[in-house]
């Protein structure tokens, strides 16, 4: 099953909307609070892992913002490479998903 990105269920699209607002909100507050824990340990293993979850906050916060901008341009759930409609159960679980799978595989490549 497919989600036809032109004739989406606009329930569904508003409630799919809203959880990723808050997710952006529990993301951008992550990431305040990452920044603000700043503090030098002098344990190296300590400032890796700091530093990862912060690239990791900010690619979360792409990815939302990303699929937040789908939604309002009208583009939200069709692939960015072929433009055919992204499987619905693949937005079920990857709401940010921007490609299909045949070509999140090439894009990976």
């Amino acid at each position: 099953m497919s989600v036809d990105h032109r004739t989406v269920d606009q329930g569904w699209l508003a409630d799919l909307r809203a959880s990723l607002a808050d997710d952006f909100a529990t993301q951008t507050a992550r990431l305040r609070e990452l920044t603000e824990l700043n503090a030098d340990t002098g344990d190296p293993g300590e400032a890796h892992n700091q530093a990862a979850l912060l690239v990791s906050t900010r690619r979360n916060i792409e990815q939302i913002t990303g699929a937040l901008n789908r939604i309002s341009d009208g583009t939200y759930g069709a692939c960015e490479k072929c433009r055919r409609d992204i499987p619905a159960e693949r937005l079920e679980v990857l709401p940010h998903a921007r490609f299909c799978v045949p070509c999140q595989e090439k894009h990976n490549r």
